[in-house]
């Protein structure tokens, strides 16, 4: 199956979805992406036979640029997509910077970055490739895991968090209360996620 196809068609078929993607892609910011719970959670809504759901949770902005390290330009984005739709809670981070937190070498883009994720499943996003787009095919989707694991509901730690970052992975679970959300997970993520731990 063409897991990418149905995951653009989810996306563009999704009104609110598809406006905050084109509303992020009139910014033009480099190697720029919607990542993690918005594009997760309208796979796993759509799985679970849920109707689309309100987006919960951040508006994760994922962008790359090397020279633009200051948090400052973050916060100027996030008040610019915040003008133009106040109903999202956005949340933008320049993806050169955050190997400094995450304790890891500097990443080289934003799909280096999400390699450095705690779940193969999250490790996903979407951009459109102009703005005022609404055909399906001008969706992209970055997934450097791909989408076997999202789509198969299997809940997994990336490789980075699999041996001494793997509590930050069960906590995640546990925390943000996806087995109970999505009963199809527990059934299958915990078997794969006991497995590759």
């Amino acid at each position: 199956m063409d897991y990418a196809a149905v995951l653009r068609m989810l996306l563009s078929g999704d009104p609110l979805r598809l406006r905050a993607l084109n509303v992020v892609a009139s910014l033009a910011l480099p190697d720029c992406w919607i990542g993690a719970g918005f594009v997760r959670d309208a796979a796993w809504d759509h799985l679970h036979g849920h109707r689309a759901t309100p987006i919960t949770g951040d508006v994760d902005v994922l962008w790359y640029e090397a020279e633009s390290f200051q948090v400052d330009r973050d916060r100027q984005i996030e008040q610019e997509l915040c003008y133009r739709m106040p109903d999202l809670p956005w949340s933008v981070k320049n993806q050169a910077r955050m190997h400094v937190r995450n304790g890891d070498r500097p990443y080289t883009s934003v799909a280096d970055a999400m390699r450095h994720w705690p779940e193969t499943a999250t490790a996903v996003a979407a951009r459109c490739k102009a703005p005022d787009s609404k055909a399906p095919d001008s969706i992209e989707i970055n997934a450097p895991y791909g989408l076997d694991d999202l789509f198969g509901l299997r809940l997994r730690p990336t490789p980075a968090f699999r041996t001494g970052k793997l509590s930050i992975f069960e906590d995640r679970v546990s925390s943000k209360g996806w087995l109970e959300r999505y009963p199809l997970l527990a059934a299958r993520g915990r078997e794969h996620s006991d497995r590759a731990a």
